[in-house]
């Protein structure tokens, strides 16, 4: 039986953000969280890419570090006992490139204690129907949230939510920028300037009914209300979690 999605607290960290589990050793209050995600998540282990970097524009920067983790298997035998034991439940981002493999590791994460649901992020102009093979061959007991650059949320929305996802969120926009050596660096993109497009995007699927997970330069608690005015069922936060010495929204 498929289990429902619900949060019963508007506030989720983005994947990437606070490491593999909540970590009380953190210095980050998750009190006003509904949820954990992890960082994400590939079947085989992946290794920091050669050159990370951190690209700074006005009003954010964009980062690149080839997503590395120890691989699926690593991080269940590392983690799953402290999902276990969190106060908070545990959203785990898999990277779902392949479907097969994406549907071997969802069936394995549907016996873990603790883990609410299940997030998958694509690669960059991922086909739209390899997204939609990743909804097929993964539907089951446990909540599918699709993580979806800007350009995908509202026409791959509705037919993911037709075909049983629980919800759609907010992928990081992707940019390139040259560094200060003059090479060319792609990456995601953070910061407060990603807001007002953000919200719009959180207006717009709100406007056709679609379950969505705001995100992207959310700040203050004043963006975490305009999110969830706009249509958000809840809103992620990301590279505000790294500005020390500030309270959280």
């Amino acid at each position: 039986m498929k289990r429902d999605l619900f949060f019963s607290k508007p506030l989720i960290n983005a994947a990437g953000s606070l490491g593999f589990h909540p970590d009380p050793r953190s210095g980050i209050l998750l009190d006003s969280f509904g949820a954990f995600v992890t960082n994400p998540v590939s079947l085989r282990p992946r290794a920091a890419t050669l050159h990370p970097s951190v690209v700074e524009f006005p009003g954010g920067f964009l980062l690149h570090t080839g997503l590395p983790n120890p691989g699926f298997h690593s991080v269940l035998k590392k983690f799953s006992a402290k999902w276990n034991r969190a106060e908070l439940p545990i959203i785990v981002h898999l990277m779902a490139d392949r479907p097969e493999e994406t549907q071997n590791m969802v069936r394995e994460l549907e016996t873990v204690e603790n883990v609410m649901a299940v997030q998958l992020g694509f690669a960059p102009l991922l086909a739209d129907d390899i997204i939609l093979l990743n909804l097929e061959m993964c539907l089951g007991e446990i909540p599918l949230i699709f993580a979806l650059p800007h350009e995908q949320v509202l026409t791959l929305g509705r037919p993911l939510m037709d075909g049983g996802a629980s919800a759609i969120s907010i992928a990081p926009p992707r940019g390139a920028l040259y560094d200060r050596t003059g090479n060319l660096i792609t990456g995601r993109m953070y910061g407060q300037s990603l807001f007002p497009r953000s919200l719009d995007i959180v207006r717009s699927a709100g406007m056709i009914g679609l379950p969505v997970i705001g995100s992207g330069g959310v700040w203050s608690q004043a963006d975490v209300e305009s999110m969830l005015t706009a249509g958000a069922m809840a809103v992620e936060v990301d590279a505000r979690l790294w500005v020390p010495g500030e309270a959280m929204p």
